[in-house]
């Protein structure tokens, strides 16, 4: 007879929490104990042999420790005799570095696929990859799931209107923005976006009509929020009379809250709960936050039962 096993990580116990519920599923939290010297021990403390398992870890900051304790728990639960092991990553870090951008740089994306994959996962399933190409670097079963339902829910509910218009903060991002304005009959436009370097982008000009409209700013992430911050000032510069933004993942590298709070032109900032946010994101009250649990405990079950999961978007 087949069973599930759900397993939390520490990077975001809530989240797995509210999985927990909808799946109706006991949440098992292994012994996770850090040595003096940084090392981890793991130790699940249940009988998971012959049970199909789900482990539940985002690899956000600190992101080489989530890493690592996402691939010490898959090494136990594989030497436990678990008859399947998915890896559940709502967030995969290292997800930008998916190329070569300049010469004797690493695909650390690949790496990190590779090492999942080492470590014993059977099937990785996680949300809005930065880069779709991603899903390419594994051998295994692989289920990117989308955040879209759960933002264009709230967008429908609370802030779109017949002046909204939908925006992307770069050329790389038009095909998101298409997909929701689509939904909502809706125009769009692009901020044309210059790098001066990492972690550093000046907005430049804005291609498409925004004077007079409500500006909805997609994207798959925030990090330093420098990127938003100067699409925002551009946006108003052109006649915008709101501007929101949406994001699946609240990355919040500092300074990404104090921009975000100082910036006049920016008037919500809608994330989901991919990535748990600090104390000081918490306090902003710019920022909302969906849940995404029924989408991924929807996922798990679907999973499970051999289920399709790409009909869940259609």
């Amino acid at each position: 007879m087949k069973r599930i096993v759900l397993v939390s990580g520490s990077s975001n116990p809530s989240l797995a929490n509210q999985i927990s519920d909808f799946l109706d599923v006991p949440l098992v939290n292994p012994q996770l104990v850090r040595f003096a010297n940084g090392e981890i021990f793991c130790e699940i403390e249940k009988h998971v042999r012959g049970a199909d398992v789900f482990v539940v870890q985002s690899t956000s900051a600190p992101v080489n420790d989530n890493l690592m304790e996402l691939l010490i728990m898959i090494d136990a639960l594989k030497r436990a005799s678990a008859s399947s092991i998915t890896a559940v990553i709502p967030f995969y870090g290292y997800a930008r570095q998916d190329r070569k951008a300049s010469p004797r740089t690493p695909i650390s994306a690949k790496l990190v696929a590779d090492i999942v994959t080492v470590a014993g996962a059977t099937r990785v399933v996680t949300m809005d990859l930065h880069a779709g190409q991603i899903q390419g670097f594994f051998n295994i079963p692989f289920d990117n799931i989308y955040a879209s339902p759960v933002i264009l829910n709230y967008i429908k509910k609370e802030i779109f209107t017949e002046n909204s218009v939908f925006v992307s903060p770069d050329a790389g991002g038009v095909e998101r923005v298409r997909f929701y304005a689509k939904k909502l009959n809706s125009d769009i436009a692009m901020i044309d976006k210059r790098r001066t370097g990492k972690n550093i982008a000046e907005a430049m000009n804005v291609i498409g009509n925004v004077n007079g409209k409500e500006c909805i700013i997609i994207d798959d992430m925030i990090d330093t929020a420098g990127t938003l911050v100067e699409a925002c000032k551009a946006l108003k510069k052109n006649g915008a009379t709101k501007v929101y933004a949406c994001a699946t993942h609240p990355v919040f590298s500092d300074p990404a809250i104090k921009r975000i709070s100082e910036c006049a032109e920016l008037d919500r900032v809608i994330v989901t709960d991919t990535i748990q946010l600090t104390d000081a994101a918490k306090k902003c009250d710019k920022i909302k936050v969906l849940s995404t649990a029924e989408l991924l405990a929807k996922a798990i079950h679907r999973t499970f039962n051999n289920d399709s999961v790409s009909s869940l978007f259609i």
